[in-house]
């Protein structure tokens, strides 16, 4: 227990570093192109499962523990340690970064405040003036959806030595999504990435962090991901099954 909880709070701790240091390199030192933040983000989806993964199972996320959950592939002596250790690995990395580029913060605003949490419509998007809680609920509900049920086909391929770049398909994956979905609502995908570094800027000063669209941060940061996950893990699951009745009939 005591490992898998050190095991996600280091992994979680390295992807939300890199992932919301891009974010802030980008605002404060010098502006990055989208498609170099989420391959950012990629490299360090990766460098954290291959530094986790001796210690834990490297879910890195409470949405997709929760869809392993559902699929009895993790049990519940193993659930709550993980989960914790997600969160609290996301809170050092949102004051880490808080220690490193709060010299930069001019403003504490919605602006630099996306460097800790996620908001809807994504502030950086100019072009992008509206976008309404449910819209913004479903695009993070579908792209949960797309990386657990993409975890789930990966983690399943046999061809040899299909461990080792288990963590460059994901990390893929992941940059892929965060491409397609982050010009409307940041695309968080977990609820420890995204709470943790927000309660981190809500303490520090940024106190719109939980008031912005109300309770967007919970239904659309935290629920979306959780439920996107739960249902690409009741649809793998369904599908497997069905597979398997074919196969014997």
């Amino acid at each position: 227990m005591l490992k898998g909880f050190l095991g996600e709070l280091l992994g979680t701790f390295i992807l939300v570093f890199i992932g919301c240091g891009s974010v802030g390199f980008s605002l404060f030192i010098s502006p990055l192109d989208l498609w170099q933040i989420a391959l950012i983000w990629g490299v360090g989806v990766i460098l954290a499962i291959w530094a986790s993964s001796p210690f834990s199972l490297s879910h890195l996320n409470p949405a997709v523990t929760l869809g392993f959950f559902v699929l009895k592939m993790i049990g519940k002596k193993d659930l709550l340690p993980h989960i914790i250790g997600q969160f609290v690995g996301a809170i050092i990395a949102g004051v880490s970064l808080r220690l490193i580029f709060g010299g930069y913060v001019q403003a504490y605003d919605v602006h630099s405040a996306m460097m800790f949490g996620e908001f809807y419509p994504n502030p950086g998007n100019a072009g992008l003036s509206q976008l309404t809680t449910f819209s913004a609920f479903s695009l993070e509900c579908l792209g949960t959806f797309a990386l657990m049920f993409g975890i789930l086909k990966i983690i399943k391929t046999k061809f040899e030595k299909a461990k080792i770049i288990h963590p460059l398909l994901i990390g893929l994956l992941l940059a892929i999504l965060i491409y397609l979905i982050a010009p409307y609502t940041q695309a968080g995908f977990n609820p420890a990435r995204d709470f943790g570094p927000r309660l981190v800027s809500y303490l520090s000063g940024w106190d719109m962090a939980f008031s912005y669209n109300q309770f967007g941060w919970l239904t659309v940061y935290v629920c979306g991901p959780i439920l996107g996950a739960v249902m690409a893990a009741s649809f793998h699951r369904k599908s497997t099954l069905k597979k398997m009745m074919a196969v014997k009939g």
